[in-house]
């Protein structure tokens, strides 16, 4: 079977089909969670009917995708192990994509079911480590734990952890700063039940609402797409490596990068001492790969295979008009040799490593041209995850709905509370997208309501709180678990099928 003219056997196509179907049918679940939060204001402060106030939230989610700069997306798939990434069309490869998309949508469907605010992202993080972990037991000379980016992690896990404290705290001080400098009462009271407020505290609470819905477009839809151009690159690696519509112009001043860029490491002396033998791609490849695993630690090898490939990369692009030149093989391998460039100048650089160089800054513009050939995301990506987004909040909105209207607090959230939690909610997850930092909508506001509640004294329903706070604490372990069990179940399946 030909397709967009990559060769593949039917039960690939099949196994495209359904890891595509999987990618999107967690975007669907992520719906029932997150999206569904931007919408229990509006609701339960009668500004917009149900089904109005889902189709607008929809409408303004796929504003948010197709905003969206793919850098939390890329952020989320960093998480993954290198080798992994580099053969993501391997059996391997395969396995790891599917296996952390069913462990995801069984705990989200989960936690949906009982109506619990958890985070989506919580759980994708956690089926990433729960494949990463498994990767490394099952595979042989990997030592237990290197499966996973823990640098990565950690900084994702800190936004993770933060975000929800940022919430809580600062819709509280939102709600006493606004009672403290608006005089109008109104704002502050509980809705009449069926009856709409004053048309000026409508206009507030749609426009948070519309607020969060693109933020969380921009935020939360990045995952899904992060994960289907894995799934595209592994299997249609000629179309999907490289994005080909790369003009000619940047082709070649990446060829000019790449060239100064071995300029300036080779002018240090320290980096790379003289009189060593030449590496070659292979093996520069492998130390490259070894130094961007947790326990990779720099020494001169790393700096001598790192010109080696960059040397390769230019030599690859050298004369060409177009990426769509390039041979259907060589493609892939060219996308592996620009992401161990990259990830290698972006890890040095983070450890310090280049500060000795003059010409430092020449080595990160090179490491971020890299990065606009392979990190890119075609449009109709973009308006499948966004669909599908706003499908998800239309069919499973009500469950999440309910617990984030009435069971936070013992009294109805007024217009002031939920004004200030969608406001605080939106603009956390909009700091978050600047620096590529993957948040949960459903944390952030969830959390935010509670703050607003404890500020008003309004009371907070403890039992519904200790549940959500269950929830949170047992996401990333069991996602790690149910991810790690089904990583081995999926590999032992996809080698039968013939897959290497």
């Amino acid at each position: 079977m030909e397709v967009f003219g990559d060769y593949i056997t039917l039960s690939v196509a099949l196994l495209l089909l359904l890891a595509m179907g999987l990618a999107l049918a967690f975007e669907f679940v992520n719906g029932f969670h997150d999206t569904a939060n931007a919408v229990a204001t509006v609701i339960y402060t009668n500004s917009l009917r149900p089904v109005v106030a889902v189709v607008w939230s929809g409408f303004w989610n796929l504003a948010g995708v197709l905003y969206s700069n793919g850098a939390v997306a890329f952020a989320i798939t960093a998480l993954l192990p290198v080798e992994l990434i580099l053969h993501v069309g391997s059996a391997a490869g395969l396995a790891m994509v599917l296996s952390l998309l069913v462990s995801a949508i069984i705990w989200n469907l989960g936690t949906w079911y009982r109506g619990l605010p958890a985070s989506s992202s919580h759980t994708l993080i956690g089926s990433i480590m729960g494949v990463g972990l498994a990767n490394s037991l099952m595979s042989k000379g990997h030592v237990f734990g290197e499966g996973v980016n823990w640098a990565k992690a950690s900084e994702v896990g800190v936004s993770l952890i933060t975000s929800p404290i940022v919430g809580f705290g600062c819709a509280a001080v939102l709600l006493l700063l606004s009672k403290t400098t608006i005089k109008r009462p109104d704002l502050f009271r509980a809705p009449a039940r069926g009856v709409a407020p004053p048309m000026w505290i409508r206009g507030l609470l749609i426009l948070t609402c519309t607020g969060v819905s693109f933020a969380h477009g921009s935020n939360d839809g990045q995952k899904g797409m992060g994960l289907i151009m894995l799934i595209l690159v592994g299997v249609l690696p000629g179309v999907y490596a490289l994005n080909l519509g790369t003009p000619q112009p940047d082709i070649a001043q990446i060829v000019i990068s790449a060239q100064r860029a071995n300029q300036t490491l080779e002018a240090d002396p320290i980096g790379l001492p003289e009189g060593k033998d030449p590496l070659s791609s292979a093996d520069s490849e492998s130390e490259l790969s070894d130094y961007l695993k947790t326990t990779g630690v720099a020494s001169a090898k790393t700096f001598r295979a790192l010109t080696v490939v960059n040397s390769t990369i230019a030599e690859r692009l050298e004369g060409k008009s177009s990426l769509a030149g390039l041979p259907h093989d060589a493609r892939q391998e060219l996308r592996s040799d620009i992401y161990l460039a990259a990830e290698t100048i972006t890890k040095l650089n983070r450890q310090g490593l280049l500060a000795r160089f003059e010409d430092r800054g020449s080595l990160l513009r090179y490491a971020t041209e890299l990065n606009g050939i392979t990190r890119f995301i075609p449009v109709w990506v973009k308006v499948c995850v966004a669909f599908t987004l706003g499908l998800g909040t239309m069919i499973g909105w009500k469950r999440i709905v309910v617990t984030v209207g009435e069971k936070i607090g013992k009294e109805h959230l007024s217009y002031a509370q939920g004004a200030s939690a969608e406001l605080v909610a939106m603009t956390t997850i909009g700091i978050a997208d600047t620096f590529g930092l993957p948040v949960s909508t459903t944390h952030v506001l969830s959390s935010g309501v509670a703050g607003t509640m404890a500020a008003n004294r309004s009371g907070l329903q403890m039992e519904t709180l200790r549940d959500i706070a269950l929830a949170w604490l047992l996401t990333l372990p069991m996602s790690m678990f149910i991810g790690g069990a089904l990583f081995a179940f999926a590999l032992n399946i996809i080698v039968r099928l013939g897959m290497r």
